[in-house]
């Protein structure tokens, strides 16, 4: 079964011009595309031949994929509008693409341009191919939308596309990171090992029967890999962030009013969570209006 072409859309508050510039030219388009790394022109014998290109996407450690393409750019006096038609592709066996053609249309409207992509491709890899292209074509969509908006961010706002891919993945990681110490915090000392220092701690805060404290501390347990979960779901860091702010200091004090002589101990209560009060406080600063593929619209309109 073929994937559905992919379909990107968005506003920008720019004219038409200012667009096609930062999209068609190789420099530019590299620095917010995350399709591409690197994007090079080679010479026409015409003007009127097609444009072809070398490109490339670096995977990390030494790994690239390296390809060919051709465009050619059109003018429509009538209503201002611009578009430039696309065929490329790649003879390297690592990459899940093989061929494909698409186009970039530029459409004048009244707050500035109505910038749209829409483009398919040809897999590789037979029946396995198709079932990686069930996951890779929604990444590929993804990447192209999350492009567009910072495309549209440069242009409206002047921030770099480099700064703000640094904020967004910055983010990504940091992530990661809360939902990795909930998960393990929650999961490992309180529901698996049921650890006596966990147990301990909460004796000191209620006067019950220690089979009840136990239970109370698997149940505090699943409550954080919840939390950890959250962290994945919510798409809203900056308020995961804030409600931390708040969480590590009460957690601190509260460790010191249950055991005291845990600050004594090395990689303490108070540097541990000192450190992700910290980073909950940077994460707060860095999430602030991130770009998001969100901001496009992903179905095509008849009408445009």
């Amino acid at each position: 079964m073929k994937g559905k072409p992919i379909y990107v859309e968005i506003p920008i508050d720019a004219s038409v011009e200012e667009v096609w510039e930062k999209t068609q030219n190789p420099e530019l388009h590299e620095q917010w595309d995350l399709r591409f790394s690197s994007i090079t022109y080679l010479p026409k014998k015409s003007e009127d031949d097609p444009q072809s290109f070398r490109y490339e996407r670096r995977l990390g450690c030494g790994v690239k994929v390296t390809g060919w393409g051709k465009s050619v750019g059109t003018h429509s006096k009538k209503d201002g509008s611009k578009a430039s038609s696309l065929h490329f592709g790649t003879d390297q066996k690592i990459s899940p693409i093989s061929e494909g053609k698409g186009y970039w249309k530029y459409v004048p409207s009244n707050n500035g341009t109505i910038f749209i992509t829409q483009y398919d491709y040809e897999g590789r890899f037979g029946l396995f191919g198709k079932f990686l292209d069930l996951l890779f074509r929604p990444a590929m969509g993804w990447g192209t939308a999350l492009s567009f908006d910072v495309l549209k961010r440069w242009i409206e706002r002047g921030e770099l596309p480099r700064s703000q891919y640094l904020r967004f993945f910055s983010i990504g990681i940091i992530t990661m990171f809360f939902f990795f110490i909930w998960l393990y915090h929650g999961l490992v000392p309180k529901m698996i090992a049921k650890h006596p220092e966990e147990v301990s701690m909460l004796s000191s805060f209620i006067s019950l029967e220690e089979t009840v404290v136990v239970k109370w501390v698997w149940v505090i347990g699943l409550l954080e890999v919840l939390f950890a979960v959250v962290w994945l779901l919510y798409p809203t860091k900056r308020h995961l962030f804030a409600l931390q702010m708040i969480i590590f200091p009460i957690l601190t004090i509260s460790s010191f009013i249950a055991s005291p002589s845990l600050w004594l101990a090395p990689f303490n209560p108070v540097t541990f969570n000192a450190s992700l009060w910290v980073l909950s406080i940077i994460g707060f600063l860095l999430a602030n209006d991130l770009p998001s593929a969100s901001s496009c619209r992903r179905a095509r309109r008849e009408a445009v």
